[in-house]
């Protein structure tokens, strides 16, 4: 062990604490599991399905988008959310690899 090690993240590694803490949330989970594949939802049909108040759907999106879990496109007065699959495995396979090659 170095201390080097425990100062500093692997440059992969960098967005990675953001998408755990988004995906870490039960509640986020749940949301991310309303979609089907290749599906775009806006906050109202989130919402329909969902036990949780507007605001606190659309905070939920907003920590999923920042993180890099879903995108979105506004698309005249709605903002309409998908999943964004791809970084969401780009990110856990560079998890993946770390450990893989690394311990």
């Amino acid at each position: 062990m170095t201390n080097d090690s425990i100062q500093k993240l692997p440059n992969q590694w960098h967005d990675v604490s953001s998408m755990f803490v988004a995906l870490g949330d039960e509640q986020r989970q749940r949301i991310l599991l309303t979609f089907q594949p290749g599906e775009r939802l806006n906050v109202t049909q989130l919402v329909a399905a969902s036990t949780l108040s507007r605001t606190t759907v659309s905070h939920h999106l907003k920590i999923l988008h920042q993180a890099g879990a879903l995108q979105s496109e506004k698309i005249g007065k709605e903002v309409y959310f998908w999943i964004d699959r791809e970084n969401i495995a780009a990110t856990l396979q560079r998890v993946l690899d770390y450990v893989r090659n690394n311990t």
